[in-house]
């Protein structure tokens, strides 16, 4: 690692970088601003818990469709640009998502929208990284932060508007406006320029070299472990985006702006776990800290569900939160410093692969929902944290150490 004193960032740097924040806080409000609402919109298209399933998988099925294309339109138009096109076809399609009368228009709407939140997910990333080289040390991590901030904010914009009685169309309108508009004032604020080649793969560490061709089959084994820990967060925080509100409305009689707490709950414990992972992780290492978030979530998600009741639940989505929030980082973090695995490989299988999380579980807790009911499916949170608990020995003991190989 090395111990040069970090140059003295630039104004420009600076501003790129509350930016680069307001696009983070406008990509995860948009979206949260419809999930609380998802339970009215699937009594108005009339679907059980199977085919709701099936249907909202058409976000991240979009995200996944779109995620080889991200690549070549940062190339094509510039990160920052890249990420306010796509703030801006997000926006169009949860508004189209929100408005659509039948069930095959909610579908595409919702499929346009993930392709959109995937291309502005990678460039907003990107563009990140490049305002971390300029300010000489790592911001990385705050961003994500200000991310749950923006999903807390549209969440409760959304609670709020359920409450007033705003009707759907114009709720999501207003919220698609506000935050398009956020996105294009930003964008002035953005690094000039075109992107480095190498802006998504080369790490912050000058002094750090590429590893060695020829990586194990063990090798192998343990990126497929780093996948699974990622994809265990990436599943908790999508059970609870897209069932939350139906389990506190539907199962435990919540009323209807009550119900949307439980997301509230999860993304904002998720972002104060953002907040504090770094220092925990620099004091006790990253397998430590995983074991003891894959804990709280498993205890803490299956108190709420052995013992129902509102305030349990919405406290036991909120340890969920709290558990999975350094996960996704810690696998990534483990997958780059691979030995045998150029910088970026590991990297990039971990987050193509992880989003099967977001693709796999809706289908999963609607069948099982429709069979052993809601509550019965939602124990997938607590056995996601059981996973992390097992194969949280691949993680490093230490910052900067290498994952065990």
């Amino acid at each position: 690692m090395s111990l040069r004193t970090p140059p003295r960032a630039s104004s420009a740097a600076h501003r790129a970088r509350a930016a680069v924040a307001a696009l983070f806080f406008t990509n995860g409000a948009l979206f949260a601003n419809i999930l609380p609402r998802y339970p009215e919109i699937k009594e108005t298209l009339g679907l059980d818990n199977a085919a709701y399933g099936f249907t909202v998988i058409a976000f991240p099925a979009g995200a996944i469709a779109s995620g080889l294309a991200a690549g070549w339109i940062i190339r094509w138009s510039g990160s920052a640009r890249a990420a306010v096109l796509g703030t801006v076809v997000t926006a169009a399609g949860v508004l189209a998502a929100g408005l659509s009368p039948t069930l095959v228009l909610f579908v595409v709407a919702l499929f346009l929208a993930g392709a959109a939140d995937a291309i502005t997910d990678v460039a907003q990333n990107a563009h990140g990284l490049r305002v971390q080289r300029e300010m000489g040390r790592s911001i990385l991590n705050s961003f994500h932060a200000v991310w749950s901030i923006g999903a807390v904010t549209g969440g409760a914009m959304a609670a709020a508007a359920i409450a007033l009685h705003v009707p759907l169309g114009i709720h999501l309108a207003v919220s698609g406006a506000i935050f398009v508009t956020l996105a294009l004032v930003a964008l002035r604020f953005t690094l000039p320029g075109p992107d480095p080649e190498n802006v998504a793969v080369a790490p912050l560490d000058p002094d750090a070299t590429p590893a060695r061709r020829g990586p194990r089959a063990r090798t192998w084994m343990v990126l497929v472990a780093l996948v699974l820990i990622a994809t265990a967060g990436t599943t908790v925080e999508d059970v609870g985006f897209s069932w939350a509100a139906l389990y506190l409305r539907g199962d435990l009689d919540a009323a209807p702006a009550l119900a949307a707490a439980g997301l509230i709950a999860l993304v904002g414990a998720q972002f104060i776990g953002r907040l504090i992972g770094d220092p925990l992780v620099d004091r006790f290492g990253q397998r430590a800290v995983a074991v003891i978030g894959g804990l709280v979530l498993a205890l803490g998600m299956g108190a709420a569900l052995l013992f129902p009741s509102v305030p349990g639940t919405i406290a036991g989505f909120a340890a969920a939160g709290l558990g999975v929030a350094t996960l996704v980082p810690a696998a990534m973090a483990g997958a780059d410093a691979l030995p045998g695995l150029r910088h970026g490989t590991g990297l990039a299988v971990v987050s193509w692969l992880m989003r099967l999380g977001f693709l796999l579980s809706p289908p999963l807790v609607g069948l099982v929902s429709d069979g052993i009911g809601l509550r019965g499916a939602l124990v997938i949170m607590p056995i996601m944290g059981v996973v992390v608990v097992l194969l949280s020995g691949v993680l490093p003991t230490r910052l900067g150490g290498r994952p065990v190989s």
